[in-house]
């Protein structure tokens, strides 16, 4: 759906006032040509919809300061170029261990096997310290391996609410690793 100037500034004009509707519109409108956009940056979809969600709640925060100088399609594009970026430099920043012993592959070859294990086990222990909402979303995101689609399905919500909760969950889980381990960042 492409939106007419006259469309687009009235589209704006609604964000601006909180419309719900609005926000629905500009995701609709929107959210493809940012997944592709953020398809670039990751081979993995997970990634793509995660850098997109980061985004798109970029976007709703800056709504607000929207110039109106630049299209919003430019705009969301610049938005979710950063967004990608961000996500990279944090995977760089801080390399990953699989929480599944069964693809288990040292993020550093240094750590011994019983460090990963003691490391994998802390990790459980915090999920199961989360909220059972929270230790719900991210067993069957992050243990399962379920897509966005599969888990909404699974848990009778729309995709939206699964990213949503997801979103929160992994903020509450990094948290509670930060006390587990110690603020890295």
């Amino acid at each position: 759906m492409q939106l007419t100037l006259t469309s687009e500034v009235d589209l704006i004009a609604r964000l601006r006032a909180g419309d719900e509707a609005a926000y629905e519109t500009l995701f609709r409108t929107h959210s493809g040509a940012m997944l592709g956009v953020a398809r670039k940056f990751f081979s993995d979809t997970d990634d793509a919809a995660d850098a997109v969600q980061d985004a798109f709640v970029s976007a709703f925060r800056a709504m607000p300061s929207f110039a109106g100088t630049a299209r919003l399609r430019t705009w969301l594009h610049r938005i979710t170029v950063n967004a990608c970026l961000l996500k990279l430099r944090a995977r760089r920043r801080r390399p990953t261990v699989s929480l599944d012993p069964a693809f288990d592959v040292p993020a550093r070859p240094h750590v011994s096997t019983q460090d990963r294990s003691d490391t994998i086990r802390r990790v459980h222990d915090a999920i199961g310290r989360l909220p059972t909402s929270h230790q719900t979303i991210i067993r069957l995101r992050e243990l399962d391996g379920l897509d966005t689609a599969a888990t909404a399905e699974r848990l009778g919500k729309k995709s939206c609410a699964v990213k949503t909760q997801l979103h929160r969950a992994r903020q509450a889980l990094k948290e509670a690793l930060a006390s587990e381990f110690g603020s890295a960042s």
